[in-house]
């Protein structure tokens, strides 16, 4: 069916059109679009304006375009949280209604790199805990995360089933994690990472990359935690000043 003419510009207008078409299931989750001459003839546009819009829709993670298969439409994610919500990956994984888990890689303690010592306001005396894991949802691997914290603060007998590092160190260190300074990035497919968490090529992943301060502005936690862009959306509120 071809979209009806407005005052906006045409692309605008095949965006919004698919987006509802999607929304009301003529193309679900994963399924293939047809093709673009035959979407652009079924929409009565250009193939130009078609493609404007589906570049669009792209950006926003509504759909995804496999070189030489295909365009299919996104599935939506499990997982949404305001970034400004300092929630656990095990918070968000129950907030969705599914069971987290966790599987233990690694863990080490070294001396501490240059960027240790000024995150963390260290000596290059002091040692740091790097423990690496994969946290799944319902026995899916869906983040890979990466946590730095100076040897004083952990305990070297923490165990490695808690679930929440947030939960570990209130309740082995007394020291409650009350906000954190986060930055957040895309990356493409990661040749380490992406096979972890089990990606298409195609999954992008988004890294949040978080330094945790206590009550008395002490930070005590760094963590690097690469999220599968399908499975995770970050939201933030902005207000006006």
């Amino acid at each position: 069916m071809s979209i009806k003419s407005d005052n906006r510009h045409l692309y605008l207008q095949v965006i919004d059109h698919l987006k509802q078409d999607i929304h009301k299931g003529v193309y679900k989750e994963r399924e293939k679009l047809p093709s673009e001459f035959d979407l652009a003839k079924q929409l009565g546009v250009s193939r130009a304006t078609l493609r404007e819009a589906l570049r669009i829709l792209e950006e926003e993670n509504v759909i995804i375009r496999r070189h030489g298969v295909g365009t299919f439409v996104n599935a939506k994610p499990l997982f949404e949280s305001g970034i400004e919500q300092l929630n656990s990956v095990t918070a968000m994984i129950e907030q969705a209604g599914m069971k987290p888990g966790t599987i233990f890689l690694n863990s080490t303690t070294t001396g501490p790199t240059e960027e240790d010592i000024r995150r963390f306001s260290c000596s290059i005396d002091d040692e740091i805990t790097l423990v690496e894991r994969v946290r799944t949802a319902n026995g899916e691997p869906v983040v890979y995360c990466l946590d730095k914290i100076p040897g004083k603060i952990l305990p070297g007998d923490f165990s490695h089933e808690d679930e929440s590092l947030l939960h570990l160190l209130e309740v082995k260190s007394n020291r409650k994690v009350t906000y954190a300074v986060a930055q957040i990035e895309p990356i493409g497919y990661h040749e380490k990472i992406s096979p972890i968490l089990e990606c298409d090529p195609e999954t992008a992943l988004l890294v949040l990359k978080q330094m945790h301060f206590d009550e008395n502005d002490v930070p005590i936690l760094y963590s690097v935690n690469y999220f599968k862009a399908d499975k995770f959306s970050f939201h933030v509120l902005r207000r006006r000043v």
